[in-house]
């Protein structure tokens, strides 16, 4: 699929955005005209049209949505309608008797589609974030309908003539850099959807595009519904022995939601590795807990995922081959910063060794751990984090669950997360209660800029629940752009454990950190100041999104960050500075382990986008291959899953496809950008301006890279980031 701006109907939200710390978004069957696309069609009858919300831009704040006004049956007709209404709009384009130009015919496709847009921000959002059976029901209906849509656009042959006309006489028009390379990018992505192609080329690949639009929404729910019935339930307080007393209470309180009053819940989080595994002294337990977290998707029954990835697989292959690539990566990255498999692949390769190594090194510890406390047993996967942990305790005096006391959610946001922004930015933050939500856990806050005026909306949805994906993400209802004068509105979501009530939500160092990056995403959306929605807030290649999000973290720990939200959230004391320096010192242990994992998922999603469609495997072949490729990149380490198996690695079936090496490659943009801070004087307005008018405000204005030597002036240096993972040496 062109990733063009108006085409934003993507049916699950951007992992991010997406991420995430960890983000997704994509499309599928071929029974469903591209033209039947009304709202009749659709489901629409009088007397919704006439109350229908989505008709109408929101009359709130900053075009705010008005959800409490928004029922599950305006999502249908609104579709409908701001279907049938784009397509009269191309249409109006393409009929014109005047000669194709820049405004008649690129900012007219900018401008269109803008009731599709109101619901399609709003639809996405919620099916990631709230979701349930009614908007799983809309997304199967709509998911084809919408492949179908797109296609009829980027497919029609009279609009890329006149967009191709404008484009081949691109140096002899008076355009800004911004103008001329919005002309560029829509070129670059009708061709790339399959606008050169014959007739026939194009039918098939109307076809594959609704096949894929209908299997990718059924493995992302399969995922989600598998997620929450896979929890593990525990029978007594015993098998519990480790867990802090919030995680246990916590535990039953969400086993008396299920009807299971007198035992405990244990909720699987998307990754493969589980957070309570790091602190359950029973092995039986963590074997158990971690086993379900790997038999996600792959173990029959009706979230199956494995013939639907095999399918998705085979049909992006063939997608990627009626296009002209070798396969289904070499498409995918032609348009990311990386531009070529063999750049990944040679990335990844250089530090996967280096990882691999250390991961090694560091099982050796733990076996050794084991054998001073008794045990006769050789390392396994679900005693990693366990021990780990003792190691960890040892090595720096250092347990994790000491730091949560001082982590309180509210101070952390608060004094944390909002204070770096307002030091280095300028901004300031006012909460809002009077526009509506969602779900009672979100909340709503006011951006203000330097000189007191609206910068943004700003909307956090922190607590896990059921109808909630797993992982972080940020995601836009409103994208800055200067044509539409529209401002944005922008969401976090995480996925924190609710306390039980009258408790306060303590967080985990990860979960801080986490807090961080999404909002270093928000950051991006904000600060936005592009004149094009197409080039708006985080709409970058993926491996340069999750850049700015990364560098964002680094005020977690920042002194003067950190002294300002780190207290006690019962004696008010401050985090004892020698409890911080142990928490920094551990930073690179275990990065053997962390790394692996992630390059690990990083090698699967390569190789498989990799394959030509005759060497794809089928449904029971699948799992096999996950291990064939991990061994022939001598990185199938079995105490060391991926952090992602095939089948519940939902960033690959959405907006990651091809594309999870991303986090590491930011991370190499990330670690540079560090070193900048430091070595001009960290946390001052100075340096937070110059990062924002040179690059955060940008948007993707202009190409990445650039943007990045505007703000370090130079290329960037991967030494920092091998620093930092302890991945430096001789391999």
């Amino acid at each position: 699929m062109a990733k063009i701006r108006f085409f934003n109907l993507y049916l699950t939200v951007s992992l991010a955005l997406t991420g995430c710390s960890d983000q997704s978004m994509d499309r599928g069957e071929a029974t469903v005209a591209p033209a039947t696309t009304s709202a009749d069609t659709l489901g629409s009858n009088t007397d919704m049209n006439a109350i229908n919300p989505f008709f109408e831009p929101s009359d709130l704040y900053f075009s705010y949505p008005p959800f409490d006004r928004i029922r599950n049956e305006h999502f249908l007709p609104a579709y409908g309608r701001g279907m049938a209404e784009q397509l009269a709009e191309v249409e109006a384009i393409v009929m014109q008797e005047a000669e194709p130009d820049f405004d008649n015919t690129f900012v007219a496709l900018e401008a269109s589609g803008r009731l599709l847009h109101r619901v399609s921000a709003v639809f996405n959002n919620l099916a990631g974030a709230h979701t349930n059976d009614e908007i799983r029901a809309i997304q199967q209906e709509l998911s084809p309908r919408l492949a179908a849509h797109d296609d009829s656009i980027v497919l029609n042959p009279e609009l890329f003539a006149r967009i191709e006309k404008v484009y081949l006489g691109l140096d002899e028009l008076d355009l800004d850099s911004e103008s001329r390379r919005l002309v560029e990018k829509y070129y670059s992505d009708f061709v790339r959807a399959g606008a050169r192609l014959p007739p026939e080329g194009q039918q098939r690949l109307r076809e594959v595009n609704i096949e894929l639009a209908g299997l990718q929404t059924d493995f992302s729910q399969n995922v989600l519904r598998e997620i929450n019935e896979m929890a593990v339930v525990v029978d007594s307080t015993e098998e519990l022995t480790g867990l802090d007393g919030s995680a246990v209470r916590a535990a039953a309180l969400e086993a008396g939601e299920r009807g299971l009053d007198g035992r405990y819940v244990l909720t699987l989080q998307n990754t493969t590795q589980q957070p309570p595994l790091a602190h359950l002294q029973n092995r039986g337990m963590r074997q158990q807990l971690l086993e379900a977290s790997l038999a996600r998707g792959n173990r029959g029954g009706p979230y199956d995922n494995r013939d639907i990835m095999a399918q998705v697989l085979r049909l992006r292959a063939e997608r990627a081959g009626l296009l002209g690539y070798t396969n289904y990566a070499a498409y995918v990255l032609e348009d990311q910063t990386a531009g070529s498999v063999s750049a990944v692949n040679d990335f990844l390769g250089e530090l996967s060794g280096p990882a691999t190594r250390n991961a090694r090194q560091e099982a050796e510890m733990l076996q050794q751990q084991i054998i001073e406390q008794g045990g006769n047993f050789r390392l396994q996967a679900w005693d990693w984090p366990y021990y780990a942990e003792q190691v960890r305790m040892e090595r720096f005096d250092f347990d994790d669950s000491r730091l949560r006391p001082y982590f309180e959610l509210d101070r952390v946001l608060s004094d944390g997360v909002f204070h770096a922004a307002e030091q280095l930015y300028g901004i300031t933050f006012q909460e809002r209660t009077d526009l509506p939500v969602y779900h009672e856990d979100v909340r709503v806050f006011e951006v203000f800029d330097t000189v007191g005026t609206t910068l943004a909306i700003f909307i956090a949805d922190y607590y896990a629940r059921p109808s909630k994906r797993g992982g972080a993400w940020m995601s836009s209802y409103v994208s800055q752009n200067g044509l539409l004068g529209e401002e944005p509105i922008v969401a976090n979501h995480l996925n924190i454990g609710k306390p039980p009530p009258d408790e306060p939500t303590l967080l985990t160092f990860d979960e801080v950190t986490t807090l961080f990056h999404e909002f270093g995403h928000t950051l991006h959306g904000m600060f936005s100041n592009v004149r094009y929605p197409y080039f708006s807030g985080t709409r970058v290649p993926r491996d340069f999104v999750e850049y700015p999000s990364q560098v964002n973290e680094m005020w977690a720990t920042w002194p003067e960050v950190l002294g300002n939200y780190a207290f006690h959230y019962q004696t008010g004391e401050p985090m004892p500075a020698e409890l911080l320096e142990r928490v920094l010192a551990a930073r690179q242990f275990n990065q053997g382990y962390e790394t692996t994992e992630y390059l690990a998922a990083s090698i699967l999603d390569q190789a498989l986008h990799q394959l030509p469609v005759e060497q794809i495997p089928d449904a029971d072949e699948l799992m096999a291959m996950e291990t064939s490729i991990l061994s022939l990149a001598d990185i199938n380490l079995p105490e060391v899953p991926p952090r992602y198996r095939t089948t519940y690695f939902s960033h690959i079936i959405g907006g990651y496809a091809a594309g999870y090496y991303s986090y590491i490659w930011s991370e190499v943009l990330d670690a540079d950008t560090v070193e900048w801070f430091r070595e001009n004087g960290g946390l001052t307005r100075e340096n937070g301006n110059h990062f924002r008018q040179t690059l955060l405000s940008q948007g993707g204005s202009a190409e990445p890279m650039s943007l990045f030597r505007q703000f370090r002036g130079r290329d960037p240096d991967t030494s920092a980031l091998l620093e930092r993972r302890g991945l430096r040496g001789d391999d």
